[in-house]
């Protein structure tokens, strides 16, 4: 299976791409946002729900599903496509991010990470070979190298030694990757040091991959400085590859993620909100748990045509909400996701008609309200 990336159309204004990348499961149609399934499945939505969201592509996480079901098991399954009966493209994350963010329950070294599983306490190690090992077995269409987030913020020499190692990590990676219908993607660090991110750049797109990602942002730090960072990564990062920014789902974020050269977004922030009984709208957040919802007969979005909003009104999702009943954060979840897919959709009509300011400037009107 050959992986390739398709620039159809490059904003003669800003960084913004449109583009198609190739996928042993078919073409993802490039500014692209992917909801993420942590655990084989975005929560509380069915398959062919996402797909009426015209979801092109979902995320899966490898350290939870290592540690349940188990690789292996996904494996005699035939792969995450068919245990999870999605006939779409899939990414699977490192697992990396999760091992990390352990704090106390993992210690790095050159090896690897041994870490404490969250769920019983078991002792597990993940190394270049043997995330590659698991991430072959799930099947995924593109799988992310093992490298180390560092957290924010972080000491210059603390991030140095971390990026130089993902880079060693990476070339682990490749030489432990064993499976041509896979798409292996290495991970640019580098913190919030310019030098360190546009050495890791260097580095890290010198190893010939399919595509690659920007790790290590949206940590914590402020929207501003992230957008600093992406000004110095993306014009080191091939033409010609994919170009995803790890861990972003703002709106804002997407759209300003996007004029800076990325292809491909991902995050757990539609599907959290929708769950806390908040949803997105072009004119901002809409916390539909609030009492001033209470008799609002009006679909959570005007003009919006998802499941949620063509057949209940704010009113009663409020209700569902305020009941506990399941049925509620479905419908928040679903309007979030099909909010974040049609964005990037108009996005991408926008690159390709040669109007991203003034798409830029009527969205932040409507946004910011």
């Amino acid at each position: 299976m050959a992986f390739e990336y398709e620039l159809i159309k490059e904003c003669k204004d800003t960084g913004a791409r449109a583009g198609v990348f190739h996928t042993t499961h078919g073409d993802i149609q490039t500014p692209v946002f992917m909801p993420v399934g942590t655990q084989a499945t975005v929560k509380t939505m069915t398959p062919e729900e996402l797909k009426d969201c015209n979801a092109q592509i979902i995320l899966s996480n490898t350290y939870h599903l290592y540690l349940r079901p188990g690789h292996e098991l996904v494996k005699e399954a035939g792969g995450l496509h068919k245990f999870m009966n999605w006939d779409r493209p899939i990414l699977t994350d490192s697992g990396g991010f999760q091992v990390f963010s352990l704090g106390d329950l993992r210690k790095i070294k050159e090896e690897g990470v041994e870490f404490r599983s969250h769920i019983d306490g078991s002792k597990h190690l993940f190394t270049p070979e043997s995330v590659m090992e698991i991430e072959n077995a799930l099947g995924a269409d593109i799988i992310m190298a093992f490298d180390e987030c560092a957290p924010y913020p972080a000491s210059y020499e603390y991030v140095q030694q971390s990026a130089d190692r993902t880079t060693r990590w990476l070339e682990r990676c490749k030489a432990a990757h064993k499976r041509e219908d896979q798409a292996l993607f290495g991970i640019i660090q580098g913190g919030m040091y310019r030098d360190l991110r546009e050495k890791s750049a260097r580095e890290i797109t010198a190893i010939d991959l399919p595509g690659y990602a920007v790790g290590g942002l949206s940590v914590g730090e402020p929207a501003e400085k992230m957008y600093e960072m992406l000004s110095y990564t993306t014009p080191l990062m091939p033409k010609n590859k994919p170009r995803y920014l790890m861990g972003v789902g703002a709106p804002e974020n997407l759209l300003e993620g996007v004029m800076l050269g990325i292809d491909m977004f991902d995050c757990v922030l539609p599907t959290r909100i929708g769950r806390n009984g908040t949803v997105f709208t072009r004119n901002g957040k809409l916390v539909v748990r609030n009492a001033e919802y209470a008799h609002d007969f009006r679909p959570l979005e005007d003009g919006c045509d998802c499941y949620a909003c063509r057949n209940f009104s704010r009113a009663y999702i409020r209700h569902l909400l305020k009941a506990g009943e399941v049925l509620g954060i479905r419908l928040t979840t679903i309007h979030n996701i099909h909010f974040l897919t049609h964005l990037m959709q108009d996005i991408r009509q926008a690159i390709l008609e040669d109007r991203m300011l003034e798409f830029k400037e009527n969205f932040y009107q409507k946004f910011q309200r």
